[in-house]
C-alpha cells in the first residue's frame, strides 16, 4: 500500500492489518491473564476466549487473502496500550477477588477495543460490496460481543461482589 490512502478500500485495508496485530498480541497477553485469575470460570473464559482468537486471526489472514494483500504491516499501538495497562495490573498485589475483578475489567478494554475496530471494518466491506470478507468480519464481532458479555455476566453475579 502506499504512504498516502487514498479511499474506503485502502482504508479498511489499514484497518484489518491494525487488527492482525492487535489479535497477534492479545494471544500473547491472554495465557498471562488466565494464569493470574483465580477463578476457574474466568480462568475458563479468558483460555476459551484465546482458542477463539486464534481463530479469528486466521479469519483475518483469509479475508487480506481475498482482497489481495498481506495482513502483516501494522502495530496496533492503541492495543499494546491497553495490554501494557492490564501487565502493569496483574504485577499489583491484589486479594484474589480484587485481581479476578481488575483482570476482568482489564479483559473488557480489549474487547470493546475489538468491538469498535470489527464493527468498523465490517461495515467498511459492506459498503465496498466485500461480502465474504463482511460475513468474517461479522463473525468476529458476534464473537468479541459474546466475550464481553460473558466477561461482565462473571463480573455482575459473582466476582464483583467478592471483590466487594
Amino acid at each position: 500500500m502506499s504512504d498516502k490512502m487514498k479511499n474506503l478500500d485502502d482504508l479498511l485495508e489499514h484497518q484489518l492489518k491494525d487488527l492482525y496485530s492487535a489479535e497477534s498480541q492479545i494471544i500473547k497477553a491472554l495465557p498471562k491473564m488466565a494464569k493470574k485469575a483465580s477463578d476457574e470460570q474466568l480462568k475458563q473464559a479468558l483460555t476459551d476466549h484465546l482458542a477463539e482468537t486464534e481463530e479469528q486471526k486466521k479469519r483475518l489472514e483469509e479475508a487480506c487473502k481475498i482482497l489481495g494483500f498481506k495482513p502483516s504491516g501494522e502495530t496496533c499501538k492503541a492495543i499494546e496500550g491497553i495490554l501494557k495497562e492490564a501487565s502493569d495490573f496483574l504485577s499489583e498485589s491484589a486479594e484474589p477477588a480484587v485481581m479476578d475483578a481488575g483482570i476482568i475489567a482489564e479483559a473488557q478494554r480489549v474487547e470493546h477495543y475489538e468491538i469498535s475496530g470489527y464493527g468498523t471494518a465490517a461495515r467498511y466491506a459492506k459498503q465496498l460490496g466485500h461480502k465474504e470478507v463482511a460475513k468474517l468480519l461479522d463473525q468476529t464481532l458476534a464473537e468479541e460481543q459474546n466475550a464481553d458479555t460473558k466477561l461482565n455476566n462473571l463480573a455482575i453475579e459473582r466476582i464483583n461482589v467478592e471483590a466487594e
